[in-house]
C-alpha cells in the first residue's frame, strides 16, 4: 500500500513547495530562504537521526552523499527559487522541473536503459512545451530560462549520481547529510550574490515553516524512499505530473493566472512526458 501511495503523496507535497516560496521570496532574497530551509530541516533531521541511533554515512559513501545533495538542494533550488523571485509563474518554473525525466532518460548509457522512437518523440514535445509556457514572458530577466536550466541539470544529474553511488543510504542521515551539506553552500552564494534581509517576518517564517516540515523533510524522505525501491528513471517519472498540480494550486492558493500559451505549454508539454514514460505493452 505505501508503494502505492508514495507517488501521488509526493507529487501533491513537492508541488506545494513552489507555492509556499511565493511569499518567501516575496519576503526575503531566494538564496537566504533556501539557506533557512536547509539549515532548519537539517537540524531536525540531525535530532531525528541521533535519537533513533541511524547509522551515519563515512568514507566514499559520505563523499557521494554530499555531491548528491549538493547537486539536488543547492543546485536544484538555489536556481529554481531564484527564478521564483524574478516573477516566474510557479506552473512555469514546475514544468521545466518536470522535465527531469527526459534528462534522465537521455542518460540511458548511464543506468543501461535504452530510449525508444516513441520517447524521442516525447522529448520533442516536452521541450516544445517548455518554449510555449514561456514565449509570452520574454520581458521576464533574459538569464531566467539559463537558471531554470541548471535547476534541472542539479535535480536530475543528483537522482542519477545518488542511485548510482548511494542507492542504499540510510534515509534519515543520508537526508540529513544533504541538507547540511546544501546550507553553508546557499549560504556564502547568498553573502555573495544577495543582500541578506528580510521585509516581513511572517511571511518569512511561515514559508521557511512549510518547506522546512513539507517539502525538505517529508517529501524528501519520500523521494529517497522510492530510489531505494525503484530505477532512476522510474522515480523521475513522477515529475510528469507536479507542472500540472502545481499549476492548480497556484490557481487555488495564490491566484495565479496562466497565460494562453503557458497553458498550451502545459498541456504539449504533459502529453510529452507523458509519450516519453509510456511503457510498451506485450502480449
Amino acid at each position: 500500500m505505501g508503494a502505492v501511495l508514495s507517488p501521488p503523496l509526493f507529487v501533491l507535497l513537492w508541488s506545494s513547495a513552489f507555492i509556499a516560496g511565493i511569499p518567501g521570496v516575496e519576503a526575503a532574497p531566494p538564496l537566504l530562504l533556501m539557506f533557512a530551509r536547509f539549515a532548519v530541516a537539517g537540524a531536525l533531521l540531525t535530532v531525528y537521526a541521533l535519537v533513533t541511533r541511524a547509522p551515519w554515512p563515512r568514507g566514499p559513501a559520505l563523499a557521494h552523499i554530499v555531491v548528491a545533495g549538493l547537486l539536488m538542494q543547492a543546485v536544484q533550488f538555489g536556481a529554481f527559487y531564484t527564478v521564483l523571485g524574478m516573477g516566474f509563474p510557479a506552473a512555469v518554473v514546475s514544468l521545466v522541473q518536470g522535465l527531469s525525466p527526459i534528462v534522465v532518460a537521455l542518460a540511458a548509457r548511464f543506468l543501461g536503459e535504452a530510449v525508444s522512437g516513441r520517447q524521442w518523440l516525447g522529448f520533442a514535445l516536452g521541450a516544445s512545451g517548455v518554449v510555449l509556457a514561456v514565449a509570452d514572458r520574454v520581458t521576464l530577466p533574459a538569464g531566467g530560462m539559463a537558471l531554470c536550466l541548471v535547476g534541472l541539470a542539479g535535480l536530475s544529474l543528483g537522482t542519477l549520481y545518488q542511485k548510482r553511488f548511494v542507492p542504499e543510504m540510510d534515509i534519515r542521515t543520508g537526508t540529513a547529510t544533504q541538507l547540511l551539506a546544501a546550507a553553508p553552500a546557499v549560504g556564502l552564494a547568498c553573502l555573495v550574490v544577495e543582500t541578506p534581509r528580510v521585509s516581513d517576518w511572517t511571511a518569512f517564517g511561515g514559508s521557511v515553516a512549510w518547506m522546512v516540515l513539507v517539502n525538505s523533510v517529508a517529501a524528501f524522505v519520500l523521494l529517497n524512499t522510492m530510489l531505494q525501491r525503484s530505477s532512476a528513471s522510474r522515480v523521475s517519472s513522477v515529475f510528469f505530473m507536479t507542472p500540472a498540480v502545481t499549476a492548480v494550486l497556484a490557481w487555488l492558493v495564490v491566484g495565479q493566472s496562466l497565460h494562453p500559451l503557458a497553458i498550451a505549454g502545459l498541456a504539449v508539454g504533459g502529453a510529452g512526458v507523458l509519450l516519453a514514460n509510456r511503457r510498451p505493452t506485450t502480449r
